[in-house]
């Protein structure tokens, strides 16, 4: 199964952005992990609630290819806490992490409930 496509949620420079619900973590998003596709690697935040009763792990893929130099420093785990967990994650190497077609990868450990949102920093004016 493809994964499920998570969209930005931009800052807004000079301005505001009210907090935004994000997208559910269920069964799929587990089972299928997440892509956030025209990613800007060293522009992106990733915040996770994980509202299961049991820590839950995050896990950033390392990237492939040649553009992914760096992929051999691994994986980026991170561990929410139970119930009331909110991890921010990012911003990231794009030479670590970006995926082939400018793509980066998350999987959620088995269980996972909450919500991911993926937000893009804008470029200082």
């Amino acid at each position: 199964m493809p994964r499920t496509a998570v969209p930005y949620t931009p800052f807004v420079p000079n301005g505001h952005l009210t907090d935004v619900a994000g997208t559910t973590i269920d069964s799929t998003l587990v089972t299928n992990g997440v892509v956030i596709n025209d990613v800007d690697p060293e522009r992106t935040l990733i915040r996770v609630t994980n509202t299961a009763g049991a820590t839950k792990a995050i896990t950033v893929k390392a990237g492939t290819g040649t553009q992914s130099w760096m992929a051999g420093q691994g994986d980026s785990v991170t561990t929410a806490a139970a119930t009331t967990g909110v991890e921010w994650l990012g911003p990231f190497t794009s030479a670590r992490f970006q995926q082939r077609g400018s793509k980066l990868f998350v999987d959620f450990a088995s269980g996972t409930t909450g919500t991911i949102t993926v937000f893009k920093l804008p470029k200082a004016y």
